[in-house]
């Protein structure tokens, strides 16, 4: 059985760039992966998850990326059912069923967040939601809104002479988005938080 705070996290590592690996019996890994830089988050997810998994985090050899994985449980297995369709991620219709914790929130801007601070000129936060569909975007920008408040829009910028959705908050949304999840963010992640809030 997972834990509220263990939920909680994997709907944001779900969001982010955490992985579900499905077996036919219905049972369920997650597979989290961080750069050097962020190794102290991925301790702190094993920490969290330690009881769901069978080993340490390590690190790979060749390219240094600290990794860590759940054994495959069938309560993982209920996640997956909500978040993959045939086999690629997407979102729930009810997302604002499950995208209900700030700690969610958290982690889903430690994994897939950024910031874009100029000084003296703007800042803003996004989340490269490029993976996901406009309408699931939208999804998303809902459940911040009639959970936390927050009001976000969806951008399209170029990439490659192709136009991806983004998941923005600007001024309208920036100062209660911060304050919902800065308690949480861990200090390895202090780049993606404006200095003045520091």
């Amino acid at each position: 059985m997972l834990s509220d705070t263990q939920r909680a996290i994997m709907v944001g590592n779900i969001l982010g760039d955490g992985y579900l690996s499905r077996l036919a019996s219905g049972s369920t890994r997650l597979q989290l992966k961080q750069s050097e830089r962020y190794k102290d988050y991925i301790m702190w997810s094993y920490k969290n998850l330690e009881n769901l998994c069978l080993s340490k985090p390590k690190q790979r050899k060749d390219n240094f990326q600290w990794y860590v994985n759940t054994r495959y449980l069938p309560e993982i297995g209920e996640l997956h059912s909500l978040f993959y369709c045939n086999g690629k991620k997407s979102i729930p219709n009810n997302i604002v069923e499950i995208l209900n914790s700030p700690l969610s929130l958290a982690v889903w801007y430690m994994d897939d967040g950024s910031l874009d601070y100029r000084l003296k000129s703007h800042y803003n936060y996004a989340f490269s939601t490029n993976c996901f569909s406009v309408k699931d975007n939208q999804l998303l920008v809902e459940a911040l809104q009639i959970n936390f408040g927050i009001k976000a829009t969806i951008q399209t910028p170029l990439c490659r002479g192709v136009r991806y959705p983004e998941l923005y908050i600007g001024v309208a949304g920036r100062d209660k988005f911060i304050k919902t999840i800065k308690s949480y963010l861990l200090p390895c992640f202090k780049k993606k938080i404006p200095p003045f809030e520091l």
